[in-house]
């Protein structure tokens, strides 16, 4: 209890992450490898539309307390549901893009609003 009053709320908020992340059978991002099939669970910090080499391209940043992953969309300037603060589960390939690590065009699927 003493630990949790002295925890600043990032903390709070990544351990909380954490938590959903095991309960859930998720990869930890940290733990994501290139090129390795994962299945991660996190919150949406960033959602942006930025060209990829003349096609449209949706990105977020997905944190999940352990560190960040970029989540891309390619051909979509928009998703409903995606938006920050939004929880999400994602699924596919990981590779690494200028040092971080990127998820393609993922398989996801949306935490229901009410467990936010």
């Amino acid at each position: 209890m003493l630990d949790r009053l002295s925890s600043s709320q990032g903390e709070l908020e990544s351990e909380e992450l954490q938590e959903d992340a095991e309960a859930a059978g998720c990869t930890r991002i940290c733990d994501c490898g290139d090129r390795q099939i994962v299945k991660v669970t996190g919150t949406l910090r960033t959602v942006t539309l930025r060209p990829r080499a003349g096609v449209p391209a949706l990105e977020a940043e997905l944190f999940d307390g352990t560190a960040p992953l970029d989540v891309v969309w390619l051909g979509r300037r928009s998703i409903v549901g995606i938006e920050p603060g939004r929880k999400l589960i994602a699924s596919g390939r990981v590779s690494m893009s200028q040092g971080r690590r990127v998820l393609f065009n993922p398989k996801y699927e949306l935490r229901p609003l009410g467990q936010e």
